[in-house]
């Protein structure tokens, strides 16, 4: 979705994306008063032998930094190894996206590269750094 048109057709065309085969969409929800407070994207599964998928996640603003990714990342993590069977989870972050860094570390992820000009942002090839979350390598969920 583009966080910057945040209207309902908006929104309409981001949940279009989630098949519930291939594109997950979830939401992180505060329990005692409901509020929304950011989503995670599992997006481009691909099972069979690669057994894989892309992670995607933003907080709402005046909700960063509380643990509330954390908690809602390693729940989403949980339930791609244990309910969808994945192998494999990938992150890839701008440098410069230090929060999101510090929050797949947190969360067990290694970096595993770096890959130059890997996406298209406000028309820009923008460098991104590979972080991956193995089943049944050290500090996987």
């Amino acid at each position: 979705m583009d966080i910057g048109t945040c209207d309902e057709a908006a929104f309409t065309r981001y949940l279009a994306r989630f098949d519930a085969r291939n594109h997950f969409g979830f939401v992180v929800v505060l329990a005692k008063s409901g509020e929304l407070v950011g989503a995670i994207n599992l997006t481009n599964v691909v099972y069979g032998l690669f057994q894989s998928g892309y992670l995607g996640y933003f907080a709402f603003q005046g909700h960063e930094g509380r643990g509330y990714m954390k908690r809602g990342l390693s729940l989403v993590v949980r339930h791609a190894f244990r309910e969808l069977r994945l192998h494999r989870l990938e992150a890839n972050i701008q440098p410069c996206n230090l929060a999101s860094i510090a929050l797949v570390r947190v969360c067990g992820f290694r970096q595993e590269g770096y890959s130059p000009a890997y996406l298209k942002l406000d028309g820009r090839w923008r460098d991104h750094e590979r972080w991956a979350l193995v089943r049944g390598c050290p500090n996987t969920a």
